[in-house]
């Protein structure tokens, strides 16, 4: 069983008695609250955002025990629900976990300021000046699920780049987010800015979600989610509002003729096997068919005996007895576990047709010592993230050098690949003259 469906299936804690009412009208209200607590915090100074921020980072540290003990309800919870063992541990807590997520939160306000950069400048012959300047979004409306540290970190990215959160966590993590949320509240406050910044639901109630994606009567201006791909799925389906996501990460890694064999093979280990829960890990290996008989072996035995699952092609199959057949949902699956799909491709235009055909335009990666083969691929795969001779795993805002992401996503409108606090901002023009008249 997989974790979301574990989630799913699990009984869930009811909501306390305060969180009973009407839902719709407690949705609106902080909408409405984040709304006026937006214009103040896109107009605050650079300076008192990042003392905002800095004294997130030291309530945080001040209320470490209480968000424990409320961490160690929500995880007596979970394991009374028999929730899976790497669910329990994305939704834990400690000193050493805490700090991090202080630290977090200082961090990023060590990040340059986005909000008033200039983007481009020019002068047309009129004499007219015209720049494009970075705007906060507004009120970002940020929907996760087990993992308590994403209430700070959206939080703090949303105030670095100007922007108020409406946060909505899952019901599991529901007490540790609504501790870390007090503590952003407090952080906020003491360097005079509302504290309807950064507002986590305070209701376990699922209708809580259809309010906010129906845009809380025009005060959400985008909605973030961070979860399972039901949530997601949900949110792409339903939102009437902007959605910056990604369904899937069925990511490839395609080894071409020309790649060195000790590279490909620490790539191939790295994008599959360091983390193979993250969105970046890598789902399916593409291996070209002019070096099958030097790569193709190596490269799947390194993975078997890494204790990787392998379902290949005919000619997969044919280089290990341990190699399982791949069916056509094989090359659609994200697997999200120690599982890969192997294919061969008789050159990069089928590797590029491959992608094309089955991927969710993510991340994928070529490995390659021929530049022009490179070159193609990168301009050639409609992806947010493309790399050569890299594993997939980068595809996260930390090694990007955005300090900090709020997410991943796949879309094609204004921002793509990691959400951090650039991609949070808009822009508007401002233009300059010296009376000039339209003739």
């Amino acid at each position: 069983m997989t974790q979301e469906n574990a989630r799913q299936n699990a009984k869930r804690v009811p909501a306390p008695d305060n969180e009973n009412g009407d839902v719709a009208a407690l949705m609106h209200g902080l909408g409405r609250g984040a709304r006026a607590a937006a214009r103040r915090v896109g107009t605050a100074s650079a300076e008192q955002r990042n003392r905002a921020l800095a004294a997130m980072a030291e309530a945080l540290r001040e209320r470490a025990p209480a968000i424990l003990v409320a961490n160690r309800q929500d995880l007596a919870d979970a394991r009374a629900a028999g929730l899976a063992a790497s669910f329990i541990d994305r939704l834990a807590l400690d000193d050493a976990r805490l700090e991090a997520i202080a630290q977090a939160v200082a961090d990023i306000a060590a990040l340059p300021d986005p909000v008033g950069k200039v983007l481009a400048k020019w002068t047309q012959p009129n004499g007219l000046v015209f720049e494009r300047v970075a705007t906060p979004l507004g009120v970002v409306a940020v929907i996760f699920e087990s993992r308590p540290n994403v209430t700070a970190d959206a939080g703090a990215l949303c105030l670095k780049s100007g922007n108020v959160a409406i946060l909505r966590a899952g019901s599991d993590s529901f007490r540790s987010a609504s501790e870390i949320a007090t503590a952003m509240q407090e952080g906020l406050a003491a360097a005079g800015l509302p504290r309807e910044a950064i507002q986590l639901v305070p209701s376990r109630d699922r209708a809580a979600v259809g309010e906010i994606l129906k845009g809380l009567d025009g005060t959400v201006d985008v909605v973030v989610p961070r979860g399972g791909k039901s949530l997601v799925a949900r949110v792409q389906q339903e939102a009437r509002v902007p959605v910056f996501a990604h369904l899937d990460g069925n990511n490839h890694v395609y080894v071409h003729g020309a790649a060195d064999l000790a590279m490909a093979r620490a790539i191939l280990i790295n994008a599959k096997l360091r983390r193979t829960g993250v969105c970046g890990a890598a789902e399916t290996l593409l291996v070209d068919e002019s070096c099958t008989a030097t790569h193709l072996k190596p490269l799947v035995a390194a993975l078997l005996d890494e204790g990787c699952a392998v379902r290949g092609d005919a000619a997969t199959l044919a280089v290990d007895p341990r190699v399982t057949p791949a069916g056509e949902a094989d090359w659609r699956t994200e697997y999200l576990d120690r599982i890969i799909a192997v294919k061969t491709v008789p050159g990069l235009d089928a590797a590029i047709a491959h992608i094309e055909t089955y991927g969710s335009h993510h991340t994928d990666a070529i490995v390659t010592a021929d530049e022009a083969a490179a070159t193609r691929f990168l301009a050639e795969v409609d992806s947010a993230i493309i790399l050569h001779n890299a594993s997939t795993q980068f595809a996260d805002g930390g090694e990007f050098g955005f300090g900090a992401e709020i997410g991943i996503a796949t879309g094609r409108m204004h921002a793509r690949g990691p959400v951090g606090v650039e991609q949070l901002c808009s822009f508007k023009y401002r233009v300059h003259g010296q009376g000039q008249v339209r003739p």
